[in-house]
């Protein structure tokens, strides 16, 4: 599984699961959250070292937008603590209590955990004990000139 995390309100802006970690599914999980958010100035995208975050397909994706690109420190996992948090949340909450019988139920379960609890309901303490898309939302609420 690949995400795309918003780093400020904690809401997942995209994703993607294969059964492989080829860059195509870290291109899928970036296209999603570039096609819900769009490029706005100033955009800094972190990651770990990894191939799929690393291959020319992604950073060109990344540098045809003009994000800058951060990567973390060679053997350094803290670096990229937010989204090891998540993965975390994630197989706790929901991928090590279901058994799927395919990958096509995994997507939807993990869909509906993520659209539905993780990004709507699930509360958490660095944002004020709110769930992401409401904080996400009172942010760009904030942001909108009067």
């Amino acid at each position: 599984m690949a995400v795309v995390l918003d780093s400020y309100s904690r809401l997942v802006i995209g994703w993607a699961l294969e059964r492989t970690l080829e860059a195509k599914l870290a291109v899928g999980a970036l296209r999603m959250a570039l096609d819900k958010r769009g490029t706005p100035a100033g955009l800094i995208h972190h990651s770990d070292r990894g191939v799929q975050y690393a291959c020319g397909e992604y950073t060109q994706l990344l540098t045809d937008r003009g994000i800058q690109i951060s990567m973390s420190r060679k053997g350094n996992p803290y670096d990229n603590a937010r989204a090891e948090s998540f993965m975390k949340t994630l197989k706790h909450e929901e991928v090590h209590r279901v058994e799927y019988c395919s990958l096509a139920e995994a997507r939807r379960g993990i869909r509906h955990f993520l659209e539905r609890t993780y990004n709507r309901k699930r509360l958490h303490s660095a944002i004020g004990y709110k769930p992401p898309a409401e904080f996400d939302k009172m942010a760009r609420l904030e942001k909108v000139p009067a």
